[in-house]
Parts: C-alpha cells; sequence; structure tokens
C-alpha cells in the first residue's frame, strides 16, 4: 500500500486544495517530497498564491481546476495518482465524496483518506451518557433531522456511504473524524472554525455559552491523515482529537497569555456532550499538541494576517 514508486514518495490528489486543513496538508506532504495533485475552483485566483510558496511547491505541485460534481474533472486531477486524500469539507458532501471515490477506483488508487468528522458518530441520542464514544458509534440520521443539523448529517451520510463504497468496490478507504479545528492558518481567507477563536478574542461578548469544546490543531489533524495513508494498518474510522475543555477555560487561558483582548464578561452553564476516545488513532503512533501552542501559533497568525491587532 502507498508504495514509494515515483520520485521517492509517488504523487498524490488532495482535494480542496485552498483550505484550511488542506493548505496544511500539502504544505506536509510536499516537504516530505510527495508529488501532489491539489484540486480548486480556479488556479489562477490569488487566495491560491500560498500554496506556490510551499517548500518543494515549485517543482511537486500541480493545481487542477476542479468540481466535485464535476466527475471528469475530478478523474483529470486522480488520474495518475497512487493515493487520495478527499478534503474537501464543503457540500454536497455525498455525491461528491462518491464521485472521488468513483474517480480513485478507475485510476487504480491504492487508498484514500476521507476526512469526515466528530458530528459523523457524536449526535446520537441513545449512546449511553457515561460510556467514552468510539469509532463504533455513528450518529443518528433521523436525530439529525429532527434536530435540523444539516451538517451532521451530511457528514454521516458522506462518511457511512464512503465506508459502504470500499466495501463493494475494494477501494483501500480509512476515515479521520476530526473534532474542532484550530490552529495557525496559511490560507489568506478565515474559515469558520477559526472565526470562532477570532471572536473569543474581538467581540467582548455579554454572556457566553460555557460549552465544552473538543479541540484539535490543525497541524495534528494534518500528521494524522499522513498516518491513516501511509501506515498499512490503518484500517476503518479514526476519531481524532486532543483537548475537552469548556469555554470558560480556554478563555481563561487565552487570558493568561494575551491580557488585554475583549474577552467574554459572563457565562451560561448548558449542558455536556459526550466524551470521545482518540486511543485508536494513538495506536497508529499519533500525538498532539498542548493547547497552549496551538491557541499562542493561531492568535500569532491572526496577528500576522492583520485579523486581530
Amino acid at each position: 500500500m502507498a508504495a514509494e514508486t515515483e520520485n521517492e514518495k509517488g504523487r498524490v490528489c488532495v482535494t480542496g486544495g485552498g483550505g484550511f486543513l488542506a493548505s496544511w496538508v500539502i504544505k506536509i506532504l510536499l516537504s516530505k517530497n510527495y508529488f501532489v495533485h491539489a484540486t480548486v475552483r480556479q488556479p489562477g485566483d490569488v487566495k491560491y498564491a500560498h500554496l506556490s510558496e510551499f517548500e518543494n511547491a515549485s517543482t511537486n505541485l500541480k493545481l487542477f481546476k476542479a468540481d466535485l460534481l464535476d466527475y471528469e474533472s475530478i478523474c483529470s486531477a486522480v488520474e495518475g495518482c497512487i493515493g487520495v486524500f478527499h478534503v474537501e469539507v464543503i457540500e454536497p458532501a455525498v455525491k461528491g465524496t462518491l464521485n472521488v471515490l468513483k474517480a480513485c477506483v478507475e485510476a487504480k488508487v491504492k487508498r484514500v483518506v476521507v476526512v469526515s468528522s466528530v458530528y459523523a458518530l457524536m449526535l446520537n441520542s441513545s449512546w449511553p451518557k457515561d460510556k467514552v464514544m468510539d469509532e463504533t458509534c455513528w450518529s443518528d440520521k433521523e436525530y439529525c433531522r429532527t434536530t435540523k443539523n444539516w451538517y451532521g448529517l451530511s457528514k454521516t451520510e458522506a462518511e457511512s456511504e464512503a465506508l459502504e463504497f470500499a466495501k463493494s468496490s475494494g477501494l483501500d478507504v480509512v476515515t479521520v473524524c476530526p473534532s474542532f479545528i484550530w490552529g495557525p492558518i496559511l490560507q489568506p481567507t478565515v474559515n469558520t472554525t477559526s472565526l470562532v477563536l477570532i471572536k473569543l478574542l474581538k467581540d467582548g461578548f455579554e454572556s457566553l455559552e460555557n460549552k465544552l469544546r473538543l479541540i484539535i490543531d490543525v497541524r495534528d489533524v494534518a500528521e494524522a491523515l499522513l498516518l491513516a495513508y501511509e501506515n498499512p494498518e490503518a484500517e476503518g474510522r479514526y476519531i481524532c482529537t486532543a483537548h475537552t475543555i469548556k469555554a470558560k477555560d480556554i478563555v481563561d487561558l487565552l487570558r493568561s497569555i494575551y491580557p488585554n483582548y475583549n474577552y467574554p464578561k459572563n457565562y451560561t452553564e448548558v449542558p455536556e456532550e459526550g466524551r470521545l476516545s482518540s486511543e485508536k488513532l494513538q495506536k497508529l503512533g499519533w500525538s498532539f499538541r498542548p493547547l497552549k501552542e496551538t491557541l499562542t501559533d493561531s492568535v500569532e497568525s491572526y496577528r500576522k494576517a492583520g485579523i486581530v491587532d
């Protein structure tokens, strides 16, 4: 699996190439001498300029104009690749994911790593409250519909369809389910999860829900995806989360490092959600950064980009 054939590491494709997580995946792959095909909406767009600045990008990176709903464009990007990282997180999740997987079968790809989400397993009211959630837990699709959690529903459907497709086609598919992703940004636009942290610094909420947050560093997710790709023993699903912490404790930690931002003033308590285990991923050799490092590096990247003072 994932044999090192072409120019040491071989050729792989990363979908959603300009995004927060995908940018880090591409950066790490290039640093490890992979050849990378990255799918983007418009290759000449300035919002993808940061990709060309990565180590080895001038020789090892090629951008492909692709739309997940356009099967032929996906086939062009995947052609010649031995591995695919399906990192695209936009809708429509199911059809786009199946297009990628079908293209992978046609291209005889050796392994596909699909990014899912903990929302594909956490939204399950029948799971015992005192039992830590693991990879056997799936979100209840009907519960997602009833509560109108469309993101959770789309992630659950896309991941379950991907694993079913793997069974029926023989394609080697591994899925990784990250929690809430923070960390330094490489891309010029602000992504949704980073915006949550930026608002904690700037918005001065009068009151904030003191909800439990499941935090993971974007670099640790990217490393998890590479581990899931390169390790022959990797199979099935992997939860990827690091820190389980209340919102107030996050703010207190931020304030201890950066005392001068406009932090929330009061907190309202909310019921705790389930707890997750990344033990299966850690058994592959995965580890994660301290939360303080993630927060510091995030804020410093926002400062460098001029997003916060």
